[in-house]
């Protein structure tokens, strides 16, 4: 078992979005201290946060990541003054359960602004091997659903699964990678900046929307261009991608119970040769942060390609795009190589 990514069980168990009051105007001293004149102080714990932050906020907003470039947002440590730069922001956004350590840290930072994007839409429980259906309406149709059948989803697969996401039903955090629920959490982002900086609510309202409307595109290119695949199945060595498989009418296949940095066991090996063969899969995807040696390894005795497959929890000079856009298209791009879409 991969420990780094091992989500807690809480990661959704008993989120909440604490009370979003209205901020009291950023003092003068305050807004010197901070050198961002009366900007809003927002803290976001990586870059699928930040990117709604900086989009959303605009010019209004000065955005702090607690993740910098190049880091693996599990592996993340913070330092004290980290610690301290979270009590003294004016908003929090983050996402329970990718990072305990900064879990941990809004906690006990009093910050009365937080906002766990968790909250903002549905989370699921997704195995190693995730099958696409579509859920198109989900909101209150899969909100009950998924607190019963979930529990039963995430035991039948989570033998072998290669991104732990809890012990005891534990829900995937990874709702960045379905436009469609990142559009979710992006307007209840919106919602929240508005009231916890009202002066400025009707540019926030204004950012949203236009978010939302990209986001909607995205989503429709994603839903033309996987239309009609020679494949529905791609293979992966960070199982990240169980809501963009489930929106898209994909299979997801995780490379099972391995570190990335390691090599996969014989008997996976052969698993997932059979697997390919059987679903006629071309390419095993490995992801920008993490080494390519078990995609290489994989790929080289299953006679497979590779490709990078982006699970877009930051952006480096090595990314596939500028922006969470961009990378997006470009994962696209991948997936229909990969799938022999049309």
């Amino acid at each position: 078992m991969n420990v780094r990514r091992l989500i807690p069980t809480t990661a959704v168990a008993g989120a909440v979005v604490l009370g979003l009051t209205a901020l009291s105007a950023c003092s003068t001293s305050d807004a010197a201290d901070g050198g961002n004149g009366d900007k809003l102080k927002v803290t976001a714990s990586f870059y699928p946060m930040q990117f709604l932050a900086e989009k959303i906020g605009g010019k209004h907003v000065a955005v702090t990541s607690l993740t910098k470039p190049g880091v693996e947002p599990h592996d993340l440590e913070l330092t004290p003054r980290q610690i301290g730069s979270i009590s003294e922001s004016d908003y929090v956004l983050y996402l329970k359960g990718i990072q305990p350590a900064v879990d941990d840290a809004i906690k006990q930072s009093g910050v009365q602004n937080t906002v766990d994007a968790a909250t903002l839409t549905t989370l699921e429980n997704h195995g190693s091997e995730v099958s696409g259906h579509d859920h198109g309406h989900e909101g209150e149709e899969h909100a009950d659903e998924h607190g019963h059948e979930g529990e039963e989803a995430h035991e039948e697969h989570s033998e072998g699964d290669g991104h732990n996401h809890g012990e005891e039903g534990g829900a995937d955090p990874h709702i960045w990678l379905d436009p469609v629920k990142y559009a979710e959490v992006a307007k209840g982002v919106g919602k929240s900046l508005e009231k916890a900086d009202p002066d400025h609510a009707a540019d926030y309202k204004k950012n949203t929307d236009a978010l939302v409307a990209e986001l909607g595109e995205l989503n429709t290119a994603y839903e033309t261009g996987l239309k009609n695949p020679a494949t529905k199945t791609f293979i992966t060595t960070h199982s990240a991608f169980g809501y963009l498989a489930e929106r898209y009418g994909l299979t997801q296949q995780g490379i099972a119970g391995i570190d990335p940095e390691a090599e996969p066991s014989p008997a996976r090996i052969q698993e997932i040769h059979t697997i390919a063969e059987k679903e006629k899969a071309t390419t095993v995807f490995f992801e920008t942060l993490a080494s390519d040696r078990t995609a290489k390894t994989l790929a080289k005795d299953t006679g497979l390609k590779t490709g990078v497959l982006d699970p877009l929890e930051g952006i480096t000079d090595k990314s596939q795009g500028a922006d969470y856009i961009e990378v997006m298209e470009s994962n696209l791009s991948a997936l229909q190589k990969a799938l022999g879409a049309k």
